[in-house]
Order: C-alpha cells, then sequence, then structure tokens
C-alpha cells in the first residue's frame, strides 16, 4: 500500500485548488470544477472563492459567467444548498444528485410530500418553467394551478414563517435538472429551467454520473474515506460504501499515517511542491467544508474558534500551509473594505508578507479599497 504524509495531502489539494497557485489563462468554470463547486449561499463568499483561484478574476467575471456567459449555473449542489456548478458538468451533477437516496423527513406525518405529491410538485415546477423566469411567489401560484391548494399549505418551518408544502420538493427539481436560479429582479430571486440556457441539456444517467462525481471529488480531497464523501453530500455512509465498492477497480487505498483511504487509481505521487502559503478563504469555501478529517484541517485552538458544533465554513478562515491558522472578516463601506484577521499562530516575515498581498488581492477581486486590521473578529459565525 502507497504511503502519504499529511504534507503530501495538503500539497496535493492545494495544488488541485487552485490555492498554492492561482489557475493562469483560467476562467472561473475551471475552478469551480476544480473545486467540486461553489457554495453560493452567499454570493459575494462564491466570488471569492473563485478570485483567488484564477489570476486576475475579479466578482464581475464571475457575474458574467454566470449571467451573460452561462459558464456557470446557480442551483442546489451537495446537500441541497446553494451552488454555482460549472454548465459543462451539470448533466453529470443533476444525473447524480438526482440518484440520491432520499433523507429523512423531519417534519410531521401531516405536513410531508407523499411520493406521488413529489412527483405532481416536480412535473408542475418543470411545465410551470418552461420558457421563463418566475420568482417564488410566481412559482408558487403556477404550481397551484396545476396542482391544488393542498401545495400552498403553509406547514414547512422557515426563517420564522411558514413555507408551502410543495418546497419541499424544492431541491429535488434543481437535482433531477427542471430547476435553477435565474437573475434577480431587484431583490428577488428567480427560478427557471437549464434547458433555456443549455439546449438539449438532460441528465446523465446515473451509474456514470455517480462514478464521475466521485473520481472528481477524490481527486480534490482525496485521500478520503467512503464516510467523508458521504457528508460532503449529505448522503446515507452505508450506501456510499456501496458506491465505493462498486468501483473498486477505479480506486485505490494508501496509507495515511497508519489509516487506509482512497484514492484514484494510479494517483498516489506528492504534490510537485510542499504545501506552502497564506490564504484567507470565504465563508463555506469548497476547501474548508470538503477536506477531512476536520482535526487535521482545524488543528488545536482552530478547532474550537473556527468550527461551529463541527461544521466547516461558518467563520471564514486564514490557511497557512494548507491547514486552519485563523479567522477573519470584512466590513464594506462603499469604495472601503475593513479586513480584521485573528491569528490563531504566529507568522514569519515572509507570511505577513503573503497576508497583505492576499489582503490586496480580496481588494481586486471586490473591486475596493482594502484596509487590514490585525485584531479578535468579534462577529459572530455564518448560519
Amino acid at each position: 500500500m502507497a504511503e502519504l504524509s499529511w504534507p503530501d495531502i495538503w500539497g496535493r489539494r492545494l495544488e488541485r485548488h487552485g490555492l498554492s497557485a492561482p489557475i493562469h489563462d483560467g476562467r472561473p468554470a475551471d475552478a469551480v470544477a476544480a473545486m467540486c463547486g461553489a457554495h453560493a449561499q452567499v454570493l459575494s463568499a462564491a466570488e471569492l472563492s473563485i478570485g483567488l483561484r484564477v489570476a486576475g478574476a475579479t466578482r464581475n467575471d464571475v457575474r458574467h459567467a454566470l449571467w451573460e456567459e452561462r459558464s456557470l449555473v446557480k442551483t442546489f449542489g451537495p446537500r441541497g444548498t446553494v451552488h454555482l456548478l460549472p454548465a459543462h458538468e451539470l448533466p453529470l451533477w443533476t444525473g447524480a444528485l438526482g440518484a440520491l437516496p432520499a433523507p429523512p423527513n423531519s417534519l410531521p406525518a401531516d405536513a410531508r410530500l407523499t411520493p406521488d405529491q413529489t412527483h405532481e410538485v416536480v412535473t408542475a415546477i418543470a411545465e410551470a418553467l418552461t420558457g421563463t423566469e418566475l420568482t417564488a411567489d410566481e412559482l408558487n401560484a403556477a404550481v397551484a394551478t396545476r396542482t391544488g391548494p393542498w401545495a400552498t399549505d403553509p406547514v414547512v418551518p422557515g426563517f420564522g414563517s411558514m413555507r408551502p408544502r410543495w418546497q419541499q420538493a424544492i431541491h429535488l427539481a434543481a437535482h433531477r435538472g427542471v430547476l435553477c436560479f435565474g437573475p434577480n429582479r431587484g431583490r428577488k430571486v428567480t427560478y427557471t429551467s437549464p434547458q433555456r440556457w443549455l439546449p438539449g441539456f438532460r441528465p446523465a444517467p446515473a451509474p456514470g454520473a455517480l462514478a464521475g462525481l466521485v473520481r472528481r471529488y477524490l481527486h480534490a480531497y482525496g485521500p478520503a474515506k467512503p464516510q467523508q464523501f458521504a457528508q460532503w453530500l449529505s448522503a446515507p455512509r452505508r450506501w456510499a460504501s456501496e458506491l465505493f465498492g462498486s468501483l473498486a477497480d477505479q480506486l485505490h487505498q494508501v496509507d495515511v499515517a497508519g489509516t487506509a483511504a482512497w484514492v484514484l487509481a494510479g494517483d498516489t505521487a506528492p504534490a510537485p511542491v510542499p504545501p506552502h502559503g497564506v490564504r484567507l478563504l470565504p465563508y463555506f469555501d469548497a476547501y474548508t467544508v470538503g477536506c477531512h478529517p476536520r482535526d487535521r484541517l482545524f488543528p488545536a485552538t482552530a478547532a474550537q474558534r473556527a468550527l461551529s458544533g463541527g461544521q466547516a465554513g461558518n467563520f471564514p478562515v486564514l490557511l497557512v500551509d494548507g491547514t486552519v491558522a485563523g479567522i477573519w472578516h470584512h466590513r464594506r463601506s462603499g469604495r472601503k473594505l475593513d479586513i480584521t484577521v485573528e491569528l490563531l499562530t504566529t507568522l514569519t516575515t515572509d507570511g505577513h508578507r503573503e497576508l497583505a498581498a492576499q489582503v490586496t488581492r480580496i481588494g481586486e477581486i471586490l473591486e475596493s479599497e482594502p484596509r487590514l486590521t490585525m485584531g479578535k473578529v468579534a462577529v459572530r459565525g455564518h448560519l
């Protein structure tokens, strides 16, 4: 069994994420493909995640790729959370996500959608979004017209109010390839059909799509265990273990400090350079959320300060040589961008120089004038 040290692994992951050095002559979609999707619940965080990985890119380049070039798609991705995904990979993503086992439903029995109702809602969403963009209220009315008033019963808790019953199926509609986000209409979110932007689009067959997703995940985040893949997707562990077992001829086990984990067959070489660099990653950056095990990524005090109940991504983090060594926060006022960095370790002189360069780069991405302050971050983690 081949052996990989932790420095080998951090070096591989940094290089493959475009974090040891940004991608030159690349596009936003290239960076998003490399990290297996950019979390975009907060779109400015996705813009930072991508901009840090593509040399010279700004938030406007990301917006152009999303709303004009259409090389990115905003939709519900892994864990049912909002992501930017490469448009050319959307058949693979929907083929894989649409094949995941149904998650447990914690709602009371009389509030849940039955399988027949779920099918009816997804079909109604597909019909309603054909050739158009609808706000949430407009889609609500369109679904009710096609199904019946039961679909709009306010039975789903969410952010201090009760949402209509049919919205339990909105993530599934995206995973089945009939819904994605359209451009905002003022302050209102819109939804549309991905077929409007990707003529001929359809989800890929599930077996090949799932195998492709495993390969992409292991390339970006390996070595990894099936349980870690399951956590990344929010899928059952047993299902993930069976999936890895079905792909045994395409995978290879390696020894990581006495523990077995999986990589792609033949992909056992260490990174071309050791892990290096100081990086400022935003909320829910893919590297922070996807890399395991957490106790290695968030050593010692970093786990206490930068994790929230064991969940990664709630705080923007400072990486030093691939692992978390601080947290940070930014506050914008007009063109001014105040960045506060809380160190959980000691930086070298070169480290401080790299940190200053990262602050400058963030200012470029967000098209603002940054100012760095070292000190305690008083802002609570993002929910």
